[in-house]
């Protein structure tokens, strides 16, 4: 068998259905669209994901719960109350926390939240903090620096 003698399959190769063209040719009259109505009109009938002028599907979802935040930003998180260990007048980054070990694994910039008591005055340089947490370090008499 050569390339040139490949052939489709007898019967797999039907004629293009030509609509509108007379009783004679099968499908006159309405050519098989119906008498009215959108569907009969020349033209695509709708365009697609059109539902009927009800809110479609593609402008609903995001409204429901549960879908994914889009270039959502990841912290290193990391509580006040974690800071009671360190030194009063430290400086603390993300680099000093890993070294002293209160921080395992950098997940993204540090993010300082509000939970726990803080009594040591530090200087702490934080990517966000929560305003609890900034209160807490300015009232124990350190400052909160956002870099």
């Amino acid at each position: 068998m050569r390339l040139q003698d490949a052939q489709p399959k007898q019967g797999s190769k039907r004629r293009r259905r030509r609509i509108g063209r007379g009783i004679s040719a099968g499908q006159g009259a309405s050519g098989g669209f119906g008498m009215r109505g959108q569907k009969s009109r020349s033209g695509r009938s709708t365009r697609p994901g059109f539902e009927g002028g009800q809110l479609p599907l593609y402008r609903r979802l995001p409204k429901l719960k549960h879908f994914p935040i889009v270039n959502q930003k990841r912290y290193t998180i990391l509580n006040v109350g974690a800071l009671e260990t360190l030194a009063a007048g430290t400086e603390v980054t993300l680099e000093s926390l890993l070294e002293a070990g209160i921080l395992t694994a950098e997940k993204g910039p540090l993010k300082i939240l509000g939970d726990g008591e803080l009594t040591q005055s530090l200087t702490v340089k934080a990517a966000a903090f929560t305003q609890s947490a900034r209160e807490k370090i300015e009232a124990a008499g350190g400052s909160a620096e956002v870099i």
